[in-house]
């Protein structure tokens, strides 16, 4: 699907699905919201599938590859390289979120959207747009069609998930440099100054943060990219991994399938995604509270209450591996438990 197709194919979740979930979960003979948030989550799957009855049987999750021309700033403590290494290691099954993701019974799905090294990496899908993006310090990361192409990439992704029957995704990125332009893509979108939403990263020194939070400041002053606009926003200072991952999102809701976001570059990407369509927002899920400081605004932007908080930000799509495992407990619960009728005890009541 192209773009505008895409995005004309989302509708809004089911609010009758949701509804009967709800009922479901308050029959249940436990305390009424006993699993806190993850009661929601299961109900807002049932609304994105459009059924009471949630189907999580088969699960995947995407993750976009993608380098960063602003890594020529000095932003990061390793080398672009390292994206490659790292991408290979997913297609192999060797990653971190490889490994988590066999524990949760789900598939990881690496997907090259502008990697600057070797091209067809085993196990690898290749979509890529370019060799990896310019420096938005000094001129803007791609061009329009670019961030077009990409966000198709996402979407082309999310059409892929659909043939394979998948119902419940996640979402995850491979980029060093990426949380730079998460962090700038989250100013613009959500109004915030740069230092309020840019975080260490992957371990820089207070003086490598104040230069990152510097060369944000001087991209945005410099390109002055269109909040109203999120394909203007992505083109320049944004990345092909958030592009990959707000088509994904986009794709994901033309599809009817639930989503589950990571941390601050799945955050920023959903924001450009929903500032493209805000139906999106429907079908998404927020795994944990990411020590990012730009993501958790973003959550709040999007209405999304994350169910961990354990200090993750390693990235790749950790967080939905990490999710996985409580929404099948969840569903398991909702799915199987007697109902207080079926124990003949009355039912607790919201007074509140």
């Amino acid at each position: 699907m192209k773009l505008e197709e895409a995005i004309n194919q989302v509708k809004p979740a089911s609010r009758v699905a949701a509804e009967a979930a709800r009922k479901r979960w308050d029959s249940i003979a436990k305390p009424l919201n006993g699993l806190g948030v993850l009661e929601e989550d299961i109900v807002r799957i049932a609304a994105a599938q459009g059924r009471a009855e949630v189907s999580l049987e088969k699960k995947a999750i995407a993750v976009m590859c993608a380098d960063n021309g602003i890594v020529a700033e000095g932003v990061t403590q390793t080398g672009q390289e390292v994206t490659s290494i790292v991408a290979g290691n997913m297609g192999t099954g060797q990653s971190c979120v490889c490994l988590m993701a066999a524990c949760a019974g789900a598939q990881v799905i690496p997907v090259d959207v502008g990697m600057a090294g070797e091209e067809n990496l085993p196990g690898v899908l290749n979509r890529r747009v370019a060799a990896g993006t310019r420096n938005f310090r000094k001129e803007p990361a791609m061009t329009r069609e670019q961030a077009r192409l990409a966000l198709e990439a996402g979407i082309w992704t999310a059409e892929l998930f659909s043939k394979r029957g998948i119902r419940l995704a996640g979402s995850g990125e491979m980029g060093i440099g990426n949380t730079t332009t998460s962090s700038a893509v989250a100013s613009v979108m959500l109004g915030l100054p740069p230092e309020e939403v840019t975080g260490r990263g992957a371990g820089l020194d207070t003086a490598g943060y104040q230069r990152k939070v510097q060369v944000i400041r001087d991209g945005i002053r410099l390109h002055r990219p269109d909040p109203k606009d999120p394909v203007d926003v992505l083109s320049k200072v944004g990345g092909f991994d958030l592009g990959g991952l707000a088509g994904f999102y986009i794709g994901c809701a033309a599809l009817r399938i639930p989503v589950v976001l990571d941390g601050l570059i799945c955050c920023s990407a959903a924001l450009l995604a929903a500032g493209l369509c805000p139906q999106v927002k429907d079908y998404l899920l927020a795994s944990h509270a990411p020590a990012e400081p730009g993501a958790n605004p973003a959550l709040k932007a999007l209405g999304l209450k994350p169910a961990i908080c354990a200090g993750l930000c390693l990235g790749e799509g950790t967080g939905a591996a990490a999710l996985f495992p409580l929404l099948d407990m969840a569903e398991r619960v909702y799915r199987t438990m007697s109902s207080f009728e079926e124990i003949q005890v009355e039912q607790y009541q919201h007074l509140v």
